[in-house]
């Protein structure tokens, strides 16, 4: 796409028309990419047990989440892993044991947090990338880096309040005044800063992952279209430029996403027993504990369905959302002339 028909997009196509694009993409990509997700917790979980507790993260690879389950509840979020013996084995032990519904388990939540983190992850960053080319020219290529670090930062903060309510909710059924005298009390206990617990791990995992993630994709696509003679990326060049970015961050990041899974999880078990939390328990010093217990390779539990997840994940949300921007842009066009 050449620097004057990129402006003419920014500009044709409104924050709410971004949002409603993005919004589509997220729904679309959880659909698809949660199963994957189910078997990369799954074997995470096996080669770094957790501690004795019914809680567990699920993610659609847009942003991660806590689900937490009850013995006795209507629902089991979770049941502990079998002996899986890799990715297709974990699948097929997963479908003959419990089902082929239980790899769309924890999907309504999903949606639930995936669609708003989406939404404004995707609309913050084409915004600033809008406001720092007019500023410092279309050919900057550090702009994706800043845009795509920004915006992952202010999704992760807005959207980490939220986790907690929502997964208290889903533990059992509570009133709004309930659902209240919680927080306040959560609050009063530890301080508003209780309400961003997990939220250290979840940065060092995603915004690292939004900045890779965002400069290759920028400029695998443009030279996919010079390649092609092309100015404008077709839709093939916004999916391959998306899966190919998406997974060399994956790769880089995973060792963050593995500890994220194991900071969250302690959490909700120390909770769930009314333990007092360890105040040591940082990133590093868990990263220590399942080096020291599964050596190097622990940091890299679950690669191969994370690569398998991430890869279709960006792959579908990039063109998605590129497909709805010039479905909107098209419209506007058309309002213009009439």
């Amino acid at each position: 796409m050449d620097p004057e028909t990129r402006g003419q997009e920014i500009i044709k196509v409104t924050p709410l028309q971004q949002m409603l694009a993005s919004c589509t993409g997220a729904i679309l990509t959880s659909l698809i990419v949660t199963p994957l997700d189910v078997v990369k917790i799954r074997l995470q979980a096996q080669n770094n047990p957790l501690p004795k507790g019914k809680c567990f993260v699920y993610s659609n690879g847009l942003m991660d989440h806590l689900c937490v389950c009850e013995e006795g509840g209507n629902k089991l979020w979770y049941k502990k892993p079998g002996n899986f013996q890799g990715t297709l084995d974990a699948f097929l032990k997963i479908i003959r044991n419990e089902g082929i519904k239980s790899l769309w388990s924890g999907l309504p939540p999903t949606l639930v947090m995936a669609v708003p983190a989406t939404v404004i992850y995707f609309t913050c960053y084409d915004q600033l990338s809008a406001l720092l080319r007019s500023k410092l020219g279309e050919n900057e290529t550090y702009i994706p880096i800043v845009a795509g670090i920004v915006a992952r930062f202010g999704a992760v903060t807005v959207i980490s309040p939220l986790e907690l309510i929502r997964t208290k909710m889903q533990s059992k059924k509570f009133s709004y005044t309930e659902l209240h005298r919680f927080v306040s009390k959560k609050v009063s206990e530890d301080g508003w800063i209780s309400l961003w617990r997990g939220w250290a791990p979840t940065v060092l995992r995603d915004v690292p992952f939004s900045a890779m993630y965002w400069y290759n994709y920028e400029i695998l696509k443009k030279w996919l279209c010079e390649k092609s003679g092309l100015y404008e990326p077709t839709f093939m060049i916004n999916f391959t430029s998306g899966a190919l970015s998406g997974s060399f961050a994956a790769v880089a990041t995973l060792p963050f996403d593995v500890v994220k899974t194991q900071k969250q999880t302690q959490l909700w078990t120390y909770e769930s027993h009314k333990i007092s939390m360890p105040l040591h328990m940082s990133t590093w010093v868990i990263m220590k504990n399942i080096v020291a217990k599964n050596g190097f390779s622990g940091l890299f539990s679950g690669l191969i369905p994370r690569l398998i997840k991430i890869a279709p994940a960006c792959a579908i949300m990039i063109s998605t959302y590129e497909f709805g921007k010039a479905f909107f842009q098209k419209q506007n066009v058309r309002r213009q002339q009439y």
